[in-house]
């Protein structure tokens, strides 16, 4: 017998990676949400989306000035991207109670975060409502990773192991291969 999940249907396309997506006002004021739902949408350009509720104070920021840094963390930083996803940054400074570390980027006015081991800094070429998310579609102007975790094209999992969501407060990570058919 199968379970009515309509009620719970993202829950469905879980685990999904677990990305900190770093963010700033005009004001320079600087925020960070956790989100898990993010994903590539073109190779040409190449571009990314993150899904952001409205309420959420990033949303506000990146609406002001169109632009945000995707990091990807590891799983040796799930009790950060917990504590990330787990306050809001209008009241508070995250990366004072995290202890993670702004960087510069490359191109975008948003900080990297020092500790994730790959970045993309993307400006929103479009924006979508859907239903009680916003999608923010980011043409990549900039990407780079970690070399010892990155190589040939692919995450090395025996180098970094990425986090990912499991739903609720629950989050896995993967195995030290990667699997061929």
């Amino acid at each position: 017998m199968k379970v009515d999940a309509l009620s719970f249907a993202t829950r469905l396309l879980h685990p999904r990676h677990v990305v900190i997506v770093t963010c700033s006002g005009r004001e320079g004021k600087v925020n960070a949400i956790t989100l898990s739902w993010s994903m590539p949408t073109s190779f040409n350009p190449p571009m990314a989306v993150i899904s952001v509720a409205p309420q959420r104070y990033s949303h506000s920021l990146i609406e002001e000035t169109g632009e945000f840094v995707i990091n990807i963390p590891t799983v040796e930083l799930i009790k950060q991207a917990f504590q990330i996803g787990s306050k809001s940054g209008r009241d508070l400074d995250k990366f004072k109670v995290t202890g993670l570390t702004p960087g510069k980027a490359k191109v975008v006015k948003p900080p990297i975060i020092e500790e994730c081991v790959a970045h993309l800094e993307c400006r929103v070429a479009k924006q979508v409502e859907t239903g009680d998310h916003t999608l923010f579609i980011g043409e990549v102007v900039a990407a780079y990773a970690d070399e010892e975790v990155f190589k040939n094209k692919l995450f090395n999992p025996k180098a970094a192991k990425p986090l990912f969501h499991y739903g609720l407060d629950w989050f896995t990570t993967v195995i030290d291969e990667v699997l061929k058919p």
